[in-house]
């Protein structure tokens, strides 16, 4: 987490968190999710507008993670912002290197293989030390070299289960709606 924001939590500790706001889509594109986008309906239905500033999508990257009931969010100074995601917390990007395929998030952090998914729809994901991802639609092919010569070994999975199996949360401001009956998405306020 960036320093800058640690200082901002520490000065101030209770913003509110915000819910509905940002999404993940299947590709590892961010998109921001205004009041009129949300009444559209769910992520990824509704998408809002996918992020194209370079610093900004840095900044989210670098300031991801998940609180301990799996719901992911961009810390964003001293305000969470929770993420919908559309299929899993990580997009991966597989490239060639002489220890085989080497793994790395939307982010740009390396993974280490753990465990291979495949479900209904043909959808790749991938265990990892650092959690479950789907495997971007551009390296399917890279995938499929792995599965072929028996270095990745796959099982089959409906895609729902894997976010029970793996401890995240498609969409938190559904799950907090959930378990905080009344406490529909938080709002940003007009103005800010």
């Amino acid at each position: 987490m960036d320093a800058i924001v640690e200082a901002a939590l520490r000065k101030w500790p209770n913003v509110p968190h915000v819910y509905g706001w940002l999404g993940l889509c299947a590709r590892g594109d961010w998109y921001l999710r205004d009041a009129q986008t949300q009444a559209a309906g769910a992520f990824p239905r509704a998408k809002g507008s996918r992020i194209e500033h370079r610093r900004l999508r840095e900044f989210i990257q670098r300031n991801y993670a998940a609180d301990a009931a799996g719901c992911w969010f961009f810390q964003n100074g001293p305000q969470r912002v929770y993420v919908e995601l559309e299929c899993a917390p990580w997009v991966w990007r597989l490239t060639d290197s002489a220890a085989g395929l080497a793994i790395e998030s939307h982010t740009g952090r390396a993974a280490q293989f753990e465990s291979a998914w495949l479900d209904a729809a043909g959808r790749l994901f991938l265990a990892t030390d650092l959690g479950v991802g789907l495997v971007h639609s551009v390296d399917v092919e890279r995938a499929s070299r792995a599965i072929e010569t028996e270095q990745w070994q796959v099982s089959e999975c409906a895609a729902d289960s894997l976010a029970l199996r793996f401890g995240y949360v498609l969409s938190p401001a559904a799950w907090r709606a959930a378990t905080r009956p009344g406490a529909g998405p938080t709002q940003i306020p007009a103005g800010s």
